[in-house]
């Protein structure tokens, strides 16, 4: 990158001040740190969230995953968001479902923080634990969960170094997953069951190549692929019977 998109230039101009000039944020940009990232806010669904270098950049494909929660559960009481990052599922369902009780887990002390400050920044009420997936959930809501949502890590240790280059800018601990990229689906996709209640759903983010093998991750659910709005493989959907 040797110059920036004029569009690109309009919004640091707007970020710019006394103590952060244009041209640093210029030359920011132009070592490719993501755009988000100087601004410092992500847009997501309704919510303008904070973002930094502790979280990954929400992103169209996961807001693709939101749009597709909100039409498959209607009235949802307990919601479970894994891996959550900044937040931005979880409060984009809390805002969308104000009467549910929202559960957002990020094994990420970093990530944790991000999200509680999107927490205040918002006003919506959820509860965020650091942790491993489902271990720091409340065993009493075993059983009982109507939506589980995930963009967990999916790329693999070997693909880290082909990633974009503003990709890597981006925490890896939220990215890669182990040396095949499954290591963290198939773990959701084990334990998802046991959460829900009989007619709760979970809906998983994956990779373009990931939909055979991680569908069959999701063992003691009838697992389906969907597809994003490009088209491409994104999404794995399970229904409990």
């Amino acid at each position: 990158m040797t110059t920036i998109p004029e569009h690109e230039r309009v919004r640091l101009e707007a970020v710019a001040r006394d103590d952060l000039p244009l041209e640093e944020l210029i030359a920011r940009r132009l070592r490719g740190e993501p755009l988000q990232y100087i601004e410092g806010t992500a847009a997501f669904g309704p919510l303008d969230l904070l973002v930094d270098e502790r979280v990954l950049i929400p992103r169209p494909e996961t807001e693709g995953m939101f749009d597709l929660a909100t039409r498959m559960v209607r009235s949802p009481e307990v919601i479970v968001d894994l891996c959550t990052g900044s937040g931005a599922l979880a409060l984009a369902l809390k805002s969308r479902f104000p009467s549910a009780a929202v559960f957002a887990t990020d094994i990420s002390h970093d990530a944790v923080e991000v999200a509680t400050d999107n927490r205040y920044r918002t006003g919506l009420q959820v509860y965020l634990a650091e942790g491993d997936l489902f271990d720091p959930l409340p065993t009493a809501i075993l059983g009982t969960v109507d939506l589980i949502v995930a963009n967990p890590p999916y790329v693999a240790e070997v693909d880290f170094d082909s990633l974009p280059a503003d990709v890597q800018w981006e925490p890896k601990v939220a990215l890669v997953s182990g040396p095949t990229g499954l290591e963290v689906i198939q773990r959701i996709g084990a334990s998802a069951a046991s959460w829900l209640r009989p007619g709760g759903v979970v809906i998983c983010e994956i990779g373009e190549k990931q939909g055979v093998s991680a569908t069959s991750s999701f063992m003691d659910l009838p697992a389906i692929v969907r597809q994003d709005l490009t088209g491409r493989d994104r999404y794995i959907v399970a229904v409990k019977p």
